[in-house]
């Protein structure tokens, strides 16, 4: 049952007096307005007639004003911005009203329960930036008329519009956005909570909207869209002026329509640049496709890789879970990242660990099967402990985010290290670090993202020069050497195969081609090895791009 207050008898009687204005028909007794409507003639159809005079009859069909209200609040007066209670930060923000309406026996009559929110709001003693208020009311469709007073709630009662809160799409993606990607407001709202309950104890909060129904020519989706425009009043119950200056607020719905558009939007481009993924993979890997072109790859680098994929396939897996009516969009999604990360990213993870130990091809399946094992449980390890870390410190998002965006430096560290020659295809250089930014600079660039994230642009500069700065060493070092950048100096001393090859006098036969080598021609035309073995300069480079080993006596060569 409604609590009986000084607001609430307020809202009643305004409800009646208005009914009786419009020469509604005549009725007995106010009935509680919680009290639903069972039978048909009572639902969202209903009609109220309305006699303007003795010959015409106006139709009003009822509204429903039930979703969620985005938009701004200001301070009436914007020189007086004072309250008891809360210090508002600016004297303008954004606000959120949640609405839920339920028909009631009487007739142009619905019941409102909801919420406001304020962002850009400040208390006495911390930062919470947020501040919430429960509303209940009436919603006199027939004059488009919504009266609302605050409604104090103890902690452990429950809502009855929480309902429809953990049920809409809209919602239910700004808390997946909120708890993953920047402090919960509902954390927020929760530590604001005792204050807000102290205002609305002390205070008669009211709220007096008019509605009114967006023109087809402003309303992009096939749905009905409102907009709220009204004045919220705080005047204190001892009568001692009033809690807060007078605010207005201005909200029109949310397009849900298009809020979806936005949602299966974003997963066809993560559908698609998952697919760009797979053939540059395909492509790396046929780069790479001998143990020596696959033992120049950092396995760091590409572990690095397939953990980002294993987290963006998780989360793209619980929006859809937690999102039932965008499950399909979300699901095929996190089955492409899915397909990225387990099938190839895996492979191709497997392949560089084989090539990295060729001295251990022949020993047994056994010892073979344990070594895998502690790959796969170190990177599964990896995985989990990473998501336990981004959960305590998912504040700090966008640093993490750095550091995970960093998988290019173990690449460029092992090139140094090395001296390896071009061990990744351009293309995937190029391809990767391009289909890695489209995601975060989406989220947090785009300003009509649909997860709601604020548009973060120094950042996103940031990551976009990072990014690029990685991409640009990797290519020099494709094309100028692995160790351009470094001073001489500096370098350790390097192998030369082009040194003088002390059995020259003798007739030598190249074995990878069985041909003489003619010892006579330049320097250049022949290698030696540390193991003292001669070889034509091509034959051996050939060799060396297949393996690092001599082709005479196996003992493992340096880059050359």
């Amino acid at each position: 049952m409604v609590r009986r207050g000084g607001g609430k008898g307020l809202l009643w009687g305004t409800a009646v007096v208005l009914l009786l204005l419009g020469f509604v028909r005549p009725f007995v007794a106010l009935r509680p307005l919680k009290e639903r409507v069972s039978s048909a003639a009572d639902s969202w159809g209903e009609e109220l007639f309305i006699r303007r005079d003795e010959n015409e009859l106006i139709s009003y069909s009822a509204w429903n004003i039930t979703g969620t209200y985005r938009g701004r609040w200001s301070f009436l007066d914007a020189t007086n911005g004072s309250t008891r209670f809360l210090d508002f930060g600016k004297s303008s923000g954004v606000s959120v009203v949640e609405l839920v309406s339920s028909p009631t026996r009487i007739h142009g009559v619905h019941y409102i329960q909801g919420a406001v929110t304020f962002h850009d709001v400040f208390d006495n003693e911390h930062d919470h930036g947020v501040a919430q208020m429960r509303l209940e009311g009436v919603y006199i469709w027939p004059f488009q008329k919504l009266r609302m007073v605050a409604n104090s709630v103890a902690n452990d009662e429950s809502i009855q519009e929480e309902d429809y809160f953990f049920s809409n799409p809209y919602n239910l993606l700004g808390v997946f956005s909120s708890q993953v990607f920047q402090e919960s407001t509902r954390d927020k709202i929760r530590r604001n909570k005792s204050l807000t309950y102290d205002m609305e104890k002390h205070c008669h909060v009211e709220i007096a909207a008019q509605v009114s129904r967006i023109s087809s020519n402003q309303n992009d989706g096939n749905h009905d869209l409102y907009h709220l425009e009204g004045l919220m009043e705080g005047p204190a119950t001892d009568g001692d002026g009033e809690c807060f200056s007078s605010i207005l607020l201005n909200a029109t719905s949310v397009n849900i329509e298009a809020y979806y558009n936005k949602a299966v939007n974003y997963t066809l481009m993560v559908t698609f640049i998952s697919f760009l993924q797979v053939l540059l993979l395909i492509r790396q890997m046929e780069h790479s496709n001998t143990q020596s072109g696959a033992a120049k790859v950092s396995i760091i680098m590409i572990g690095q890789q397939a953990v980002m994929d294993a987290y963006l396939c998780l989360l793209n897996l619980t929006a859809g879970i937690l999102v039932e009516s965008l499950f399909n969009a979300f699901a095929t999604a996190a089955f492409f990242k899915f397909v990225v990360f387990s099938i190839f990213e895996m492979r191709y993870l497997l392949a560089i660990w084989k090539a990295s130990r060729p001295m251990h091809n022949g020993e047994s399946w056994e010892t073979m099967r344990r070594e895998l094992s502690v790959l796969y449980s170190r990177f599964y390890g990896i995985l989990l402990g990473g998501i336990l870390v981004l959960y305590q410190m998912h504040n700090f998002l966008r640093p993490i985010l750095l550091i995970m965006y960093s998988f290019w430096i173990p690449q460029i560290v092992t090139n140094v290290i090395r001296d390896t020659r071009k061990p990744l295809h351009p293309h995937y250089i190029v391809g990767m670090t391009l289909t890695r930014l489209a995601i975060p600079l989406y989220i947090f660039g785009c300003p009509s993202n649909f997860l709601r994230i604020e548009v973060d642009e120094y950042w996103c500069i940031y990551l976009g020069v990072f990014m690029g700065l990685q991409a640009s060493v990797l290519l020099l070092q494709h094309y100028l050497g692995s160790r351009c950048f470094i001073p001489r100096q500096i370098l350790p001393e390097k192998y030369c195969y082009y040194r003088k090859f002390e059995n020259a006098s003798q007739e030598t036969d190249c074995v990878i081609c069985m041909t003489a080598i003619d010892f006579t021609q330049h320097s250049n035309g022949y290698m030696v090895t540390p193991c003292d073995h001669c070889f034509h300069s091509g034959c051996l480079q050939r060799w060396m791009d297949i393996k690092m080993e001599c082709p005479t006596c196996r003992r493992s060569l340096p880059p050359a």
